[in-house]
């Protein structure tokens, strides 16, 4: 079977990205989610775990790798994140790969957070997005977010008006039956080759 078509899911914060994955799934398409792969990366035993070791000895273990020592190892030593993408960076890619490979679909769906600032390789890129006031909502009722670390998570993503422009295709999740018929067009048009 020929190299499945990869498609992008991406989208900043609030904008219904897991919702749409989901919706995907319902179809039948594979979706590959970075934020998973990495948990199982970091998992004990995982392969991401015995390369943090090295960088971050304390962040390491019998539990896995521990996140909240990764993360004030990063805010406290210069240069400590850009080590630890190159660290974890190729074994997610790897783990990307293994993925799209074993699928043997015409289209898999590869969730992606930040996939325009990693630079992933795809074949087509979906945005989805809301508006400012609904992403607001929907990001605020989270348990425990505040506005202060909903303004940090965005200030690390790219703006959703740059993604929109970049994006191959846009779906728009203000409500689930237009976002599902969204994702119904989108499977057809790309399993029929009209991308």
């Amino acid at each position: 079977m020929t190299r499945p078509y990869r498609l992008g899911l991406t989208g900043s914060i609030g904008m219904g990205k897991s919702t749409t994955a989901g919706l995907f799934r319902e179809l039948g398409v594979p979706v590959w989610d970075a934020d998973a792969a990495v948990h199982r990366l970091y998992a004990p035993g995982g392969v991401g775990s015995a390369a943090i070791a090295p960088l971050c000895p304390e962040a390491v273990g019998p539990g896995g790798v521990d996140r909240a020592v990764l993360k004030t190892w990063i805010a406290r030593e210069p240069g400590a994140l850009a080590r630890l993408e190159a660290a974890v960076h190729p074994l997610v890619a790897a783990d990307r790969e293994h993925f799209i490979t074993q699928a043997h679909t015409p289209l898999v769906v590869l969730d992606i957070p930040l996939l325009f600032e990693t630079g992933a390789d795809v074949d087509g890129v979906l945005v989805v997005t809301a508006p400012e006031q609904v992403q607001r909502a929907r990001v605020l009722a989270r348990p425990g977010m505040t506005e202060a670390h909903m303004a940090q998570i965005l200030a690390r993503q790219m703006p959703d008006a740059e993604k929109r422009a970049r994006a191959d295709f846009v779906i728009e999740t203000l409500d689930m039956d237009s976002a599902r018929k969204a994702v119904q067009d989108l499977v057809a048009r790309l399993e029929a080759g009209d991308a």
